[in-house]
């Protein structure tokens, strides 16, 4: 049960780049690796899981009970021969003043010795006081290595090493030259999705070529495997039978959508449901299903092709107006709104709410939210303001006239949602909202919302 956890200084470091380059090469290598992400994050977990050959698990304190991120991490790691985690932000930041939900408390509480990813541009001596630093801020952290990422040239990387050996003990583990050869492009949420890069396993070979013949990755697995094993967990139960008649749900994945946590996929298999998936780009109409689940993504760079694509958009329509059970998030509430606005671009969508959709250069919500069901919330299961429901956010659109008429499923406690006090817009058995659900820590969503389709069907 081999791991380690991959962190920075500072976000933008490069950590990405290297992960994705050591999950390739240990896979060529003939490990079987399992990737995970720390924190919200769709982006980074796709190119991860494509790099690997496994779906990357999110580990999430704000979703997910201390415990939970323990056990599926541990259940995960047990059918790998080594896990690998990406942290986000710096190791060491946090929004408490303690560090509760760093980085650094997610690597002890899973034994995990860190590898720090350093960026070295514009930097030489200087670095020594940086990792001492680090070094000393929390000695229960085991901090086992250190990799150097941009590094100007061999004199650069001559003088590095010069220091780190004179005034560390920190293993050098690699300098990777600066170079633009592996650079994913990104956009204002990250890094471009796997699934909507062109040549996307091209490049991924590229980083793990570079990361081959710069990091060496022998001591690395080495530390991977010095790694004390994870706090043991009590064996999984074993699933019971989902309760009621199978559904079909249909999926839209294509370059346009594509964010969805796959234990959130295995949570709706396990609750009954058959997935197909379907192309709002290019499929003519969706496949025969009893409900659909559009989820978030990119809409806006394909609103050509999801405009022109009028047979889709009109039977979208007809399967709401229909009274068809739908779930949407984020990309999934643009698309079903009536048009789509980015700067001088238009383009008409489904038009099954009655508001328009407008791109902005800022965020317009992002980070945690916290939400609360209102009566109106249409799936069965918990009542309606029995407890605090913990997701996310992250858009640069808004709407920004939502119909009065509109009739919402949550009151935003914490968040912006539609309109900075409601998200969730429920039309007939549609639920379309900003926020990014998880069925973890207690919002078992998964098996509501096939219930939902289950009773819709009837």
């Amino acid at each position: 049960m081999a791991h380690l956890y991959l962190s920075a200084a500072h976000k933008s470091s490069g950590k990405t780049t290297v992960s994705i380059g050591l999950c390739r090469e240990l896979r060529r290598l003939g490990a079987s690796v399992q990737p995970f992400k720390k924190g919200p994050d769709y982006i980074d977990p796709l190119w991860l899981g494509q790099a690997a050959g496994r779906a990357c698990l999110n580990l999430d304190f704000h979703t997910m009970e201390p415990g939970e991120i323990s056990e599926g991490f541990a259940r995960a790691l047990a059918g790998a021969d080594v896990g690998l985690l990406e942290g986000n932000v710096g190791l060491f930041d946090a929004v408490d003043l303690r560090g509760n939900h760093s980085n650094a408390e997610l690597a002890k509480r899973l034994r995990a010795p860190v590898v720090l990813v350093l960026d070295a541009q514009g930097m030489g001596r200087g670095i020594a006081p940086l990792l001492l630093g680090y070094l000393a801020f929390d000695p229960g952290l085991d901090i086992a290595g250190v990799i150097l990422n941009k590094v100007g040239g061999a004199r650069h990387e001559t003088n590095l090493r010069r220091v780190l050996e004179h005034y560390t003990d920190l293993p050098l583990l690699g300098a990777i030259q600066r170079t633009d050869e592996i650079r994913i492009s990104e956009r204002h949420l990250g890094l471009m999705p796997s699934n909507e890069a062109a040549g996307a396993n091209a490049q991924i070979e590229r980083i793990r070529g570079l990361i081959a013949a710069q990091v060496d990755v022998p001591r690395v697995w080495e530390i991977a495997r010095s790694a004390p094993l994870p706090a043991a967990v009590p064996a999984a139960s074993p699933a019971a039978p989902a309760a009621g008649e199978p559904v079909r749900i249909a999926i839209a994945r294509d370059a346009a959508f594509g964010f969805y946590y796959p234990d959130d996929l295995a949570a709706l298999t396990r609750a009954g449901a058959e997935l197909i998936d379907f192309s709002p780009v290019r499929d003519p109409q969706p496949p025969e299903a009893d409900g659909l689940f559009i989820g978030g993504g990119f809409p806006e760079f394909r609103l050509r092709e999801l405009s022109e694509n009028r047979s889709m958009r009109a039977a979208v329509r007809d399967f709401v107006a229909s009274g068809g059970a739908v779930y949407a998030e984020c990309g999934g509430l643009m698309y079903l709104c009536r048009a789509l606005h980015w700067g001088e671009r238009q383009g008409d969508l489904c038009g099954v709410l009655n508001a328009d959709v407008v791109m902005h250069e800022r965020p317009q919500g992002r980070g945690y939210v916290r939400l609360r069901e209102t009566p109106a919330f249409p799936w069965p299961g918990a009542p309606a303001e029995a407890r605090e429901i913990k997701a996310h956010e992250f858009h640069h659109s808004a709407i920004p006239n939502p119909d009065p008429a509109w009739t919402f499923g949550y009151r935003v406690l914490r968040g912006q949602g539609i309109d900075g006090r409601h998200d969730a817009v429920v039309h007939k058995n549609l639920v379309a909202a900003y926020s990014h659900l998880r069925d973890v820590g207690g919002n078992g969503w998964a098996g509501r919302f096939v219930a939902q389709v289950r009773a819709c069907r009837r």
